[in-house]
């Protein structure tokens, strides 16, 4: 059996103009979609989710995120950087010491709710 007989389909070909026509006057601009692609990107990659995970239960420094990962000061340098591009973290800076946290509770519930759709 291939892989296209393993996906159910319907018998015969009937578009349901009526179903089509409402969700295509629904659907983001192609742009929206781009971007809500790529914001789904940055969770592909386990050291950002373990990052967020991290700032999901507080604020910390670079030097903090290193030391319960078991990861360089670089390498979660790196990965912050690409967190603050995508909006997905904020900074604050007290004295000599940077602290980073979540950049609002919608990321919180985004991982979670993921987090609960893989435990189901």
């Amino acid at each position: 059996m291939s892989e296209e007989d393993k996906i159910e389909k319907c018998d015969f070909i009937h578009v349901h103009e009526d179903r089509v026509k409402e969700v295509l006057g629904n659907m983001p601009e192609e742009e929206k979609l781009y971007d809500l692609a790529e914001f789904f990107k940055v969770f592909a990659d386990s050291t950002r989710i373990k990052i967020l995970y991290v700032l999901g239960q507080s604020e910390m420094c670079v030097c903090d995120i290193g030391n319960i990962l078991g990861v360089s000061q670089s390498a979660v340098s790196h990965q912050l950087r690409i967190l603050k591009q995508m909006q997905l973290v904020k900074y604050r800076r007290e004295g000599k010491t940077v602290f980073y946290s979540l950049s609002d509770s919608h990321i919180k519930t985004i991982l979670n709710q993921g987090f609960e759709h893989i435990c189901e």
